[in-house]
């Protein structure tokens, strides 16, 4: 008998019942009641209760950029903001379904059931420090939970100023909900059958409203449309604020999750030299039912002091904990060292060419990242004969940990990418015990001034003095590295404003990114490099005006490039030799075009190119799994004469790239498209909207990641079509 699938029936005669229901009628119903309460209000006088004032943060402020808080047209940086409202038309459950519409984002290993990683502009983020909540750093290796979210924002190219040793790709940064007056119940499904319950809680409390709460909790009952991926997630944060007097406020965040899903293998190039043909978007490769799901339980908590001396002088003193621990028991597919064809090769980290794959028994539980920090941050203006100055100082700590057993990870039989495999034993073997594999600090000074010349031009400086200090240890417990390095990571802009709405920049930026690890093939298996520098040259021009941001950014970024070398005698050894150089242009849209359409589109085009490496075959093409040109569209059309209902639709698009080094492969581009609605109603007395949305439409068939992970290259399908309903109660 097929699995119990839960019908979209119900939630579908739901909404049409409330679209048949009269607007008239609730509005009447509402004006009747207006009126009675102004009669009573005019016979009997009433005592009002206190209002809470509060004023929110634009979603066009961040302080990515490493000058301090400021608007985004005074910031010389590309920042790309999706707001709450988009999270919730989007229905967006993980990271992927936010970043695709930002077209300088990219896949980089984000398989279905495990965490995500991305490339910005060509360069991966690094799980260790790329990934942040409301500015201060998390453990990448894990799946963020949005429904506590009110932005997400991407930097986009170097920030050594804002986050010390990271990768030149820039940063996400999650901003989460402070407390307000909110009482909300979400329900939704999709056309697998998914289950999904959230609810949003909060107010404030005090003689003088002085504390605040809010309180978010979701559970997800994920029915995958990979077999035998099925899943459930639940998730549990509180948001607390203490506005402990006029000068001083208290804020505090936790999250926690738990989320269990297996993880779904890419594939891989058949012989080396084909994309797989003809692959199945539902088929699990490798499956195995004495398998697990992947468990990845996450941690995340943040305290952050404000105090306001005076109105030009204030601090904030911060301390953040993150913690992910990761249980994976996969049956994994990788290479063919079973399959006959493949025999004359010394390393076939490949599928044979007529699609087998040996499948592996691997297993890595308790794998647990640590994230701490700590940061004090001093701010002030304040003016030095005709200049004015907006000055930041501070310190930052962080200390990142990995602790993990010896993994397993043994081979137990063969499989074929067109069917089923059979199923096999598990292996007989034993985990190593558990160790620290790396402990890692940094320690900086770092400042910045925003000089204001006059009312058009304004110079902004910034360092930060880092010393980095790593240890790394092998399985057995010993010691293998020891990196000591101490620099000085400058930034510098010059902006020019001729008018309000009107900012163009010119901006210099060099970065530290940590080495590189070895594959387990490389003749230097799991040596981990030394840091490597970054630089980043960026000119941009913005306009801001009645709602409408447009913003076009040229960049030109130069690092060290990493990989694994095929030597003479079939094998590889992994070294820094060359650079990875990437220049390309971006262009942006985001706003109200009429009075009912708001549009958010990018476009970025992107030449990035392996130089000088000593591999002429990894030259003189593009680089493994960026497109040249990528594009997105999202619209929102608030439907006139029909209050409350808004149409959405959306489009993304990938030009080809190549799924090898060499850049002999390549995978076709696409365009995908999205189409929705949302519908704000009554029931009774309750504010109700109801949200649908169709991904991917023409249930197109498409490789949307073909990237490398530790050595290996991984293709990816796009998912098919998808449809999800939810209804959100507000009351």
């Amino acid at each position: 008998m097929p699995p119990f699938r839960p019908s979209l029936a119900p939630l579908a005669l739901a909404l049409a019942w409330v679209l048949a229901v009269p607007a008239q009628a609730s509005d009447e119903a509402a004006a009747g009641s207006a009126a009675a309460a102004a009669d009573t209000a005019r016979q009997t006088p009433v005592q009002l209760d206190a209002v809470n004032v509060q004023g929110e943060r634009s979603r066009r402020r961040s302080n990515l950029a490493g000058y301090g808080d400021a608007s985004l047209l005074d910031t010389p940086a590309s920042i790309g903001v999706i707001d709450r409202e988009q999270l919730s038309d989007r229905q967006a459950r993980v990271l992927s379904e936010v970043l695709r519409a930002d077209a300088s984002v990219g896949d980089s290993y984000a398989p279905v059931g495990y965490y995500e990683n991305f490339v910005v502009r060509g360069y991966s983020l690094n799980a260790a420090n790329s990934y942040r909540i409301n500015g201060l750093s998390i453990a990448g290796e894990q799946s963020v939970a949005l429904e506590n979210k009110e932005q997400v924002q991407v930097l986009k190219g170097l920030s050594g100023l804002q986050s010390g040793v990271n990768e030149p790709a820039g940063l996400i940064n999650y901003l989460t909900k402070r407390s307000q007056h909110v009482r909300t119940l979400n329900l939704g499904t999709d056309d697998q059958g998914s289950r999904y319950a959230a609810v949003d809680l909060g107010d404030w409390f005090g003689a003088d409203q002085q504390f605040g709460l809010r309180v978010n909790a979701a559970h997800e009952g994920i029915r995958s449309y990979v077999d035998h991926a099925d899943g459930h997630r639940n998730f549990l944060s509180l948001a607390a604020d203490w506005k402990i007097d006029p000068q001083s406020l208290l804020q505090f965040d936790v999250e926690y999750q738990k989320k269990s899903q297996r993880s779904v293998p890419g594939y891989a190039l058949l012989g080396g030299t084909t994309v797989p043909s003809p692959v199945s978007v539902h088929r699990l490769l490798a499956y195995q039912p004495w398998a697990r799901p992947v468990g990845i339980e996450s941690l995340n908590t943040q305290l952050r002091y404000q105090y306001r001396f005076n109105d030009a002088w204030s601090a904030e003193l911060s301390a953040a904990h993150s913690r992910s621990v990761i249980d994976d028991y996969s049956s994994f597919a990788w290479g063919c060292y079973g399959a006959a064809s493949c025999a004359d090769d010394a390393i076939p980290n490949y599928f044979s060419a007529e699609g087998e794959y040996d499948l592996y028994d691997y297993r890595s539980p308790d794998d647990t990242r640590r994230n701490d920090q700590v940061q004090a941050i001093v701010s002030g203006n304040f003016a030095t004969g005709a200049l004015q100055h907006q000055l930041s100082v501070g310190v930052d700590y962080v200390r990142r940990s990995i602790e993990r057993h010896g993994s397993i990870n043994e081979w137990v039989g063969t499989g074929n990418i067109h069917a089923d495999p059979e199923v096999f034993a598990q292996a007989d073997a034993e985990l190593d015990p558990k160790r620290k594999r790396l402990d890692s600090s940094q320690k900086s000074l770092l400042a910045s001034d925003r000089i204001s010349i006059g009312e058009n031009w304004q110079l902004l400086l910034g360092a930060r003095q880092v010393r980095y200090d790593e240890r790394a240890w092998d399985r057995d417990g010993l010691l293998t590295r020891h990196t000591r390095i101490s620099e000085l990571l400058p930034q510098a802009a010059l902006l020019f404003k001729p008018r309000e709405s009107v900012s163009l920049y010119a901006s210099f930026a060099k970065g530290l990114s940590p080495g590189g690890t070895a594959s387990w093939f490389a003749n230097n298996a799991d040596e981990i490099l030394a840091p490597t520098f970054s630089y980043q040259s960026e000119a941009g021009v913005k306009y801001e005006r009645d709602g409408l941001a447009l913003g076009a950014a040229l960049f030109d970024i130069r690092q060290a490039y990493q990989y694994a070398q095929p030597q003479d005698d079939g094998t590889f050894v992994y070294l820094q030799q060359g650079s990875l150089h990437n220049r390309g242009i971006e262009l942006s849209a985001d706003g109200t075009i009429t009075g009912g359409l708001r549009l958010s589109a990018s476009v970025a085009a992107i030449r990035a190119r392996a130089e000088d490496t000593g591999t002429p075959a990894y030259e003189g093409h593009q680089a493994l799994n960026v497109p040249k040109l990528r594009a997105s569209v999202q619209a929102t059309w608030e439907v006139p004469g029909i209050d409350g209902l808004a149409l959405l639709g959306g489009a993304q698009y990938s030009g080809s790239k190549y799924a090898n080094r060499g850049g002999s492969v390549e995978v076709g581009g696409y365009t995908v498209y999205n189409l929705g609605a949302r519908y704000a109603t009554r029931l009774g007395h309750v504010p109700t909207t109801l949200r649908l949305s169709v991904e991917n439409l023409g249930n197109k068939l498409y490789w949307r990641d073909v990237g490398e992970f530790l050595g290996d290259d991984y293709l990816f399908l796009g998912a098919p079509r998808t449809a999800r309903l939810a209804v959100q109660f507000d009351f």
